[in-house]
């Protein structure tokens, strides 16, 4: 690819991200956000991160389950919100969004800050507390990038680090180019992380490796099922925040 076709594709997947590509509840869940946020719009974090699930066709109500309960049981951890007050800031912003098909990125737990154990306490019980759906539909990896990249340009908090992660148990299928979108990540500053759920694909580590992830230090891990899960995202979670 010339020059001129990388400046082509930046400009034309940058006016994509400024499309409405949150579902019509994860757009209100956003105002939602905005609006409890607003007395500390422009404060600094030493970390913005969008925490996205899969819970397309391959995902089943119980994988869904067991992504939740994972990402819950992490912000329960003592470990995390030691690691979040080492921080220069002390505070981080965090959200939880799902994802299917193209244009399907839906809120589930709205912006919000992070600062000792009483706010991870009350994330994982925010996140205990959502209804997470199984959408079915195609896996579009490369169309949540695109859209957590928006979500994250629109968070109220000025962030030292910005990141996505990732977590999915399928290839991409539907929308975007992961390719294209994690370009569009790294020319916006933002890095994209991968947790891998080989329960159906066995490759999915390198394939997540050459065509998802994205900016400096950029990683992927893997989980085998749910049995080990829990303790992969916690691994994954501990090192986005440090």
């Amino acid at each position: 690819m010339n020059g001129s076709d990388r400046v082509g594709r930046r400009a034309l997947l940058a006016g994509l991200a400024g499309l409405p590509l949150l579902s019509p509840l994860g757009a209100a869940a956003a105002r939602t956000a905005e609006g409890v946020a607003e007395g500390a719009a422009g404060a600094p974090v030493d970390l913005s991160l969008v925490l996205a699930v899969d819970a397309s066709a391959s995902i089943s109500r119980n994988a869904l389950d067991f992504q939740l309960r994972g990402h819950a049981a992490a912000f329960r951890d003592p470990r995390v919100a030691a690691a979040v007050a080492r921080g220069g800031h002390g505070r981080i912003a965090v959200t939880l969004v799902q994802f299917a098909g193209p244009d399907t990125l839906t809120a589930l737990v709205p912006w919000r800050l992070v600062s000792d154990a009483a706010d991870c306490t009350a994330m994982a019980d925010a996140i205990d507390a959502v209804p997470g759906i199984a959408m079915g539909g195609s896996t579009a990896l490369g169309s949540a990038i695109v859209a957590a990249v928006a979500l994250i340009e629109r968070a109220p908090w000025r962030a030292a680090r910005r990141k996505i992660d990732l977590v999915s148990n399928g290839f991409n299928n539907a929308g975007i180019d992961p390719l294209s979108a994690r370009a569009h990540a790294a020319a916006a500053g933002v890095t994209v992380n991968a947790l891998a759920i080989l329960d159906e694909f066995d490759w999915l580590e390198s394939y997540y490796a050459e065509n998802v992830i994205a900016g400096e230090g950029a990683f992927v891990r893997t989980a085998a099922g749910a049995d080990d899960f829990a303790a992969a995202f916690l691994s994954k979670l501990m090192a986005e925040i440090a």
